[in-house]
């Protein structure tokens, strides 16, 4: 019944033309987890229309942006930092500097909805326990946790649509996978690599990062599955896959950044020349 009522209230709107300030999900459909799943795979197919966001004015290409996707200890905050200052020099409208968006993500949702600070708490990747989460919203901890989540990607495709950002993780692919000028990258590593990263890092024993490695792994499959019904390990959800192991940090950072402005001086090419 309530996947009918998504379906119809959808389909009062052409696709690609959404109702001026209209949010991600119409309110009716977050009373429920199948309303926020129906709503994200939306925001990923025909609610947002290929190149709907892009403006070629003048020749001049729209603003770029990257998502990441990572295995845990991979290396994506570091891989992150160097794409930033790599792209603040190398990128079109750098008038602006690049943003990195990972843990801090959810202090942005909050800003952006005008919601508690107390609440980035609950905002990880994963709720571990489904029941626990259940508990506390019935409590009154906290709202929904799908209404969080699609408060969280419309903070991404806000983000997203600004460019000169650097969005990790909270499926940010999926969200902006019909928005041309952003580009996707997956980073992974052998277990013996990621492991050493963490207990360098972190300073944790090995069996500690493994452990980490593993939950943080888990965690990030299922929210993907869970809201947007997608295999994370899917390669066809990304531009470019890096191993880690086989190339720096640094070099990754480049490949990203060159891979990434060449897509984007292709698309500006083709769009001027009216294909």
């Amino acid at each position: 019944m309530v996947m009918a009522l998504g379906l119809l209230l959808f389909s009062s709107t052409p696709a690609g033309k959404p109702a001026p300030d209209r949010k991600v999900c119409p309110n009716k459909l977050m009373n429920s987890q199948i309303g926020l799943e129906t709503c994200l795979r939306f925001v990923s197919s025909e609610g947002v229309s290929s190149g709907t966001h892009i403006k070629f004015s003048d020749g001049e290409p729209p603003p770029l942006a990257i998502t990441i996707s990572r295995q845990a200890g991979s290396g994506a905050q570091e891989v992150a930092k160097w794409l930033a200052a790599h792209l603040q020099t190398r990128a079109p409208n750098s008038s602006r500097p690049w943003s990195v968006f990972d843990a801090n993500l959810p202090e942005k949702v909050l800003e952006e909805h005008k919601l508690p600070r107390r609440l980035a708490r609950f905002m990880p990747e994963d709720r571990v326990s489904e029941m626990g989460d259940a508990m506390e919203e019935l409590l009154g901890a906290h709202p929904p946790s799908w209404t969080l989540v699609n408060q969280t990607a419309e903070t991404i495709l806000h983000l997203a649509e600004q460019g000169n950002v650097i969005l990790i993780g909270r499926g940010a692919n999926i969200i902006t996978s019909k928005l041309k000028h952003v580009f996707h990258v997956r980073l992974v590593g052998s277990i013996e690599k990621r492991v050493e990263h963490l207990r360098v890092n972190l300073g944790v024993s090995r069996k500690a990062a493994l452990e980490l490695i593993r939950k943080q792994d888990r965690g990030r499959e299922r929210y993907l599955k869970r809201y947007f019904d997608k295999d994370v390990h899917d390669p066809l959800l990304y531009h470019l896959i890096i191993n880690t192991d086989l190339v720096t940090y640094e070099n990754t950072a480049l490949m990203i950044g060159e891979a990434a402005l060449t897509r984007l001086y292709s698309l500006t090419v083709r769009a001027n020349k009216g294909g």
